[in-house]
């Protein structure tokens, strides 16, 4: 027997927890806005090592995709996310862990059908749209002209 659509509303409605909206926003900005915080303190902690701004920069990009990575094969990066929900998809480390969670999920199927195979299951999409898009964008500023 197949359910009309207000029926099926209402089984959803009787089975299905609300979620609490201010509590989940409040975690996720709290964790995506710690994350943003930490990444601010390790940008000072390169540059007073000496670092240019500019290579600081880089080295603060390198070192939260390294934690992101490490949390994620250590399982921490999965509980926060219970936790903070949309705060974990800070571009960088969001995008650490959707190509790390993958690789790890498969290892067990070999290192060349398993993790690299799977490890842009998730960010290969994103990658491939965001470099196509790159490119479709540069050839019309190349063509018509930008600033």
């Amino acid at each position: 027997m197949q359910p009309t659509p207000k029926q099926y509303e209402q089984l959803i409605g009787k089975y299905c927890k609300k979620s609490p909206l201010g509590k989940d926003m409040l975690w996720a900005f709290l964790v995506g806005g710690g994350i943003c915080t930490l990444g601010q303190g390790i940008l000072a902690f390169w540059q007073m090592l000496g670092l240019s701004e500019k290579d600081a920069g880089t080295a603060v990009s390198i070192t939260l995709i390294a934690l992101s990575a490490l949390l994620t094969g250590l399982h921490g990066y999965e509980k926060l996310a219970k936790h903070a929900g949309a705060g974990t998809l800070v571009p960088i480390t969001g995008f650490s862990n959707s190509v790390a969670a993958p690789a790890l999920e498969f290892k067990s199927e070999g290192l060349v059908l398993g993790t690299a195979a799977k490890m842009f299951t998730i960010a290969g999409p994103v990658l491939v749209y965001g470099i196509s898009t790159s490119i479709v964008y540069g050839m019309v500023l190349a063509i018509f002209g930008g600033a």
